[in-house]
């Protein structure tokens, strides 16, 4: 076969393999709920990785002009299989709804819990269903005083909200510009704009080099169905985070701009922060002065913006804005006691009460590696390192928190770390513990197998590699005549 035909071949596998895809994605968001069948989702979404890491790799051979067509192409394709039906696998879009109608009432969404009579007069029907409509699943019962059954689609409905201020503006935002009655599609259509934001801006980023790479954005079928079909706010954040780490290594100031208002939608993008100052700590670098300033020139920045994001609502407020959010890390058994999902990869080998500081000084570590040995120019690579490893770790039981490893292991090249946001779906959707921690430890095995491997062909390791200072080379003396 000619060159030509061989091309033509790999060009047709890989279409095939996308619409395959994008024909499971759209199926696997009409399958069923959370509620009512977990098991035959976790089958749809095995089906739809698979799917994903063959295209993936067939489109690593495909002529680059090509590849970027199908890229920008297979992407809205796959972004769109997640507007085709409600939220499936996630209630969070329902609190955001609220969040945005109580702000648009102007009532602060930290001072008062969805449950609460106060805010009765702007409950309706969708939200807050009564009488044979809290029978189906997904409906959580809340105190009524007219004698009918009343419940909300709206989880934890008893606690405040928890969402950083940026996020808060957002909600406000979708819910000014939605037509009355639109219910959950405004906020699809939000999650919809930043993700396939995301993949045109990584796409411009790689496509000099490996424009392929940004497929591993676009087709991921965590995308769709966690940016999109669930809506979560995630994708926001991670569209700031990742323009922050490509801006970093040119204007600090800009890239911690950023980087704020990515902290600010959603606290896990500070994980990137020790990537933005790779190399900080590098032996031989700049003097004591010199690296305060760099550091304060990111930091200052992010900092700045996270106050000014919060002051607004600190000023409205007569409760705390950290709303439940420490009520939360000890719900979730952060806290290093209660639940045993948490820490699932330390628990394996330590004692329970060994995890949580063991993934303090595991993750501690992983930044202070990034500091003294990463390479600054690609901030993005030590950003991976720390994130992934913090999922490690910890190993959440949510799969939407790792949309951030997927844009960062797009943007480093980085395959291996891809078993992160799989693992955390099968953690989510099992309803066995023990295959949420396989799940994560596989994870584990597959980034120190990465590592492993592009050491022994001499690449640089996945963790960091900080290239050599340039030095002037010495001149050379002209021998006397």
């Amino acid at each position: 076969m000619t060159p030509g035909g061989v091309a033509r071949c790999r060009l047709a596998g890989t279409v095939v393999l996308l619409l395959l895809l994008v024909c499971v994605l759209a199926l696997t968001v009409g399958a069923g709920s959370y509620y009512t069948d977990r098991a035959g989702l976790l089958r749809w979404y095995g089906l739809a990785w698979a799917l994903f890491a063959a295209a993936a790799w067939t489109l690593r051979k495909v002529p680059r002009r090509q590849a970027t067509f199908l890229v920008l192409a297979g992407g809205v394709a796959v972004t769109a299989t997640g507007l085709l039906a409600p939220p499936a696998t996630s209630t969070d879009a329902y609190r955001y709804a609220w969040d945005g109608r109580v702000q648009a009432a102007g009532v602060s969404p930290y001072d008062h819990a969805p449950a609460d009579p106060a805010l009765a007069r702007l409950r309706d029907r969708w939200l807050f269903p009564e009488g044979a409509g809290c029978d189906e699943p997904g409906r959580y019962p809340i105190p009524s005083g007219e004698g009918t059954r009343s419940c909300t689609r709206i989880n934890r409905p008893a606690v405040h909200t928890i969402y950083p201020p940026l996020a808060e503006a957002y909600f406000w935002v979708v819910h000014r510009l939605s037509p009355e009655g639109s219910r959950h599609k405004p906020l699809q259509i939000g999650g919809a704009l930043p993700a396939l934001a995301t993949a045109l801006v990584l796409l411009i980023a790689l496509r000099p080099r490996a424009p392929a790479r940004a497929a591993w954005w676009a087709w991921c079928p965590a995308v769709p169905i966690e940016s999109v079909n669930n809506a979560h706010v995630e994708a926001l954040g991670v569209l700031l985070a990742v323009l922050a780490l490509i801006i970093a290594h040119r204007h600090r100031a800009g890239g911690g701009l950023l980087l704020g208002a990515a902290t600010a939608v959603k606290l896990l993008p500070a994980t990137v922060a020790p990537g933005m100052l790779s190399g900080l700590l590098a032996r031989g670098g700049p003097p004591l002065r010199r690296r305060v300033i760099d550091a304060l020139a990111v930091l200052g920045p992010a900092l700045l913006v996270v106050t000014l994001a919060y002051l607004p609502y600190v000023l409205a407020s007569h409760e705390s804005v950290l709303g439940y959010l420490f009520g939360y890390l000890n719900e979730e058994g952060y806290a290093g006691t209660g639940d045993n999902r948490r820490y699932a990869v330390l628990r394996l080998v330590l004692p329970d009460s060994w995890a949580l500081p063991a993934a303090l000084a595991v993750l501690t570590a992983a930044a202070l590696l990034v500091l003294r040995r990463g390479d600054g120019r690609r901030p993005w690579r030590g950003a991976l390192v720390v994130t992934g490893t913090a999922f490690l770790v910890f190993t959440p039981g949510y799969s939407w928190y790792a949309l951030l490893v997927v844009a960062l292991a797009a943007l480093d090249g980085r395959w291996e770390w891809l078993g992160i946001p799989l693992a955390g779906a099968v953690s989510y959707l099992s309803p066995q513990a023990g295959l949420g921690t396989a799940a994560y430890a596989v994870a584990a095995l597959a980034v120190v197998a990465g590592c492993v491997t592009r050491r022994v062909l001499d690449d640089p390791p996945c963790s960091t590699h900080r290239a050599a200072p340039r030095t002037a080379a010495p001149r050379r003396r002209r021998a006397p005549r």
